[in-house]
């Protein structure tokens, strides 16, 4: 192997560093923070395709896409694979860049369901892509970013959908008690690529870069082992796609700015605060009017509504008509559990201790969410339910009227109430709110198997900080 060739390969140095493994973030729930803000001018000549291709920018591409594993693409190649196979590929699949030839693979088409009903087309790029959109989403981010509209809260650095919804619920506080619910109709299926590209054509003036990103656009989808080429769209998956979708957006952003509005958009859910139903309406035709003909997107009718705060969600929460409170969305409880439901299902044939196990992750992610709410009766009756669940769940593997007196006494519920227990013929969910079984179960129980709360005070907070734990 020649000394050039080794030497290219260790730039690539995909190795993960020994600090910076994991973003900072800028609040709970914000999106990682990336470098310092750099503007770009529509002028400028510096080459970015040198700099997507420097050493320490692939090397934190390369970190993110890691951790955020993900599904192989069209190629079948696993985040392993992928490793080995750009130590050795990486110099040609760099020269290609520089060169501006490079082409990138058809992404695998994905559906996964809608929690409203419906399912959501995402497009899964072969990990090399997604390594290359990684490093080139870097540095254009650092550079986008700053202009766009401070009411844009989704995939962006240091913001976050809390905030969105936090902001949005000022709104409501200061008597903007109407909200235009916009929601685009399959906005990621549909954008149009020339006019997008036309967008990043004012912001980037390296040919290479210009030419790539329309490769990765019309890159085409593999579905059903074949092969579809793509007129429009920027499908769901890809790293790069959030940051071409704000931009495309930042257009209305700019325009509700323009008009005054008081607003909040994360991706393509975008939320307007007014004072009246009838204000409502005519903001509701005339942003659909805009929508229609500068961007050609279309508003869905049936999900967008000009409503009471509290009558629509907002990122999964809904806020109080007088903007004192914010709740979980009941559609989100559904979610949840119904999700509960199919982890605690009592036929699964799995210990307590593994089912916990497998329930962990969820809550914790959950909690990390929604606790945001500001409804704490909700989350312990959650909690609650939960553990009835549980309960109901261990009732269930017992089995038997003998096996179920042993394991009541063993437990310390006095001999006669362990035999009525034991003896009923009630049904596991009813069985499960006894007395002699909520005895024998009792809540510190499931918290030492590690079970997550979801309802963690301000107090237990502390208290853990304070343990390290």
């Amino acid at each position: 192997m020649s000394r050039t060739r080794q030497k290219t390969q260790q730039e690539l140095a995909l190795e993960p560093m020994d600090r910076g493994e994991a973003p900072v973030d800028g609040c709970q729930g914000a999106e990682p923070l990336m470098a310092a803000t750099v503007f770009e001018s529509p002028a400028s000549t510096r080459p970015l395709m040198e700099e997507m291709c420097e050493r320490e920018n692939l090397k934190r591409a390369w970190q993110r896409v890691r951790r955020n594993k993900g599904a192989p693409g069209v190629d079948g190649m696993t985040i392993i694979e992928a490793r080995s196979a750009l130590r050795e590929h990486w110099p040609d699949i760099r020269s290609q860049l520089l060169e501006g030839t490079y082409r990138p693979l058809p992404v695998k088409r994905v559906e996964i369901p809608k929690p409203d009903g419906g399912v959501r087309k995402l497009g899964v790029p072969c990990v090399v892509d997604r390594l290359i959109q990684q490093a080139l989403l870097q540095v254009l981010q650092k550079r986008w970013d700053p202009t766009f509209s401070k009411h844009s809260y989704g995939f962006r650095p240091g913001r976050s959908a809390h905030q969105a919804v936090a902001q949005a619920q000022r709104y409501v506080a200061e008597g903007y008690g109407i909200v235009v619910d916009l929601d685009l109709e399959k906005f990621f299926d549909r954008v149009n690529h020339d006019m997008l590209m036309a967008r990043v054509a004012v912001r980037v003036s390296d040919k290479r870069v210009l030419k790539l990103i329309r490769a990765f656009l019309k890159a085409g989808v593999m579905e059903d082992g074949l092969v579809c080429h793509v007129d429009e769209g920027t499908p769901q998956g890809g790293p790069l796609s959030p940051l071409l979708s704000n931009l495309m957006l930042d257009d209305l952003d700019k325009e509700l700015e323009r008009r005054g509005h008081r607003f909040c958009r994360y991706a393509d859910d975008c939320n307007i605060y007014v004072c009246s139903h009838r204000a409502g309406e005519r903001v509701m035709a005339s942003v659909s009017r805009f929508l229609t003909k500068k961007l050609r997107l279309k508003v869905n009718e049936a999900k967008s509504a000009v409503a009471r705060p509290e009558d629509r969600k907002f990122l999964g929460f809904s806020i109080s008509n007088d903007g004192s409170e914010r709740r979980i969305a009941p559609q989100a409880l559904k979610k949840f559990k119904t999700r509960i439901r199919e982890l605690t299902y009592r036929t699964r044939g799995k210990s307590l201790e593994q089912v916990i196990e497998e329930l962990k992750p969820y809550l914790i992610g959950w909690r990390s969410y929604f606790g945001f709410c500001q409804t704490p009766r909700v989350l312990t009756n959650l909690e609650a339910w939960i553990r009835r669940r549980l309960r109901s769940y261990l009732w269930r593997q017992w089995q038997n009227g003998r096996n179920r007196f042993k394991e009541l006494r063993r437990r310390g519920v006095q001999k006669f109430n362990a035999a009525v227990a034991a003896g009923s013929p009630t049904g596991f969910w009813r069985m499960s709110g006894h007395p002699a079984v909520q005895m024998a179960l009792r809540n510190h129980v499931f918290d030492s198997l590690g079970l997550p709360r979801l309802h963690v005070s301000t107090e237990s907070s502390i208290r853990s900080n304070r343990r390290g734990t």
